[in-house]
């Protein structure tokens, strides 16, 4: 009879993981400066570079993926310091560590959160932003494919780092070191992709790459993150 209570009294993981994302981005609503910081970062730096190369579209078609694709990056990189650094301040990631529910499903909601509002939007734009660089409508939409494979990919591997540097003064400095090596990949694929579409080779080995990238992200960063974040608190 007892067992049968608490299975009904504990939270499942699920709800939970419901819990922290709506939570999350309530928090995100009232904080929009954190995350709209970098998404006016991703469009002013894609917005200058045909500003300074010239208006020569074989030079902007050439460049066009591989500066949206840096400036993704960069963007993800911007938004991801304080992804654990709130709560750790207040109190709230301790109390996330002893619920119930595993450390590492409240980090897969807490990511969620983050690309729901720091990483879709640049998505979206991307279409927009690749017009200034002459990309045809084929190559905007392998662009922005790309985009909405690879951006998870940036938050999965930037919560690891902002995991391992929480509490750490000059967190940010060390967590761009850690971050940089590992988002290259993402990088080379995400723009490759768009180069062979560009040149007639299709970019569905690029594409099936960065899901396998996605994947291996997705099964590892929660896990790598929860341990982390256990060390940090203790």
């Amino acid at each position: 009879m007892s067992r049968h209570m608490n299975s009904h009294t504990l939270p499942s993981p699920w709800h939970a993981l419901a819990g922290v994302l709506r939570r999350d981005l309530r928090l995100a609503l009232r904080r929009k400066a954190e995350w709209l910081g970098a998404v006016f970062f991703f469009g002013v730096v894609a917005a200058l570079f045909p500003l300074a190369i010239g208006p020569e579209p074989a030079t902007l078609r050439l460049i066009g993926p591989g500066v949206l694709w840096v400036a993704a990056v960069l963007a993800s990189m911007l938004s991801l310091g304080r992804l654990f650094e709130a709560d750790h301040q207040d109190g709230s990631l301790e109390q996330l560590a002893l619920s119930a529910a595993p450390l590492s499903w409240l980090v897969v909601a807490k990511v969620l959160a983050h690309w729901l509002v720091a990483g879709l939007p640049l998505v979206l734009l991307s279409p927009l932003l690749g017009l200034q660089y002459a990309l045809a409508p084929q190559a905007l939409g392998m662009l922005a494919l790309t985009l909405l494979i690879g951006t998870p990919v940036l938050s999965l591997l930037g919560a690891i780092g902002a995991a391992l540097t929480l509490g750490v003064r000059g967190g940010g400095v060390l967590q761009s070191l850690l971050l940089l090596p590992l988002t290259v990949p993402v990088l080379v694929f995400g723009t490759g992709a768009v180069d062979a579409h560009l040149r007639g080779l299709g970019g569905q080995a690029h594409v099936s790459v960065l899901l396998a990238l996605l994947l291996a992200a997705a099964a590892f960063s929660p896990w790598a993150c929860a341990a982390a974040l256990r060390l940090a608190l203790e």
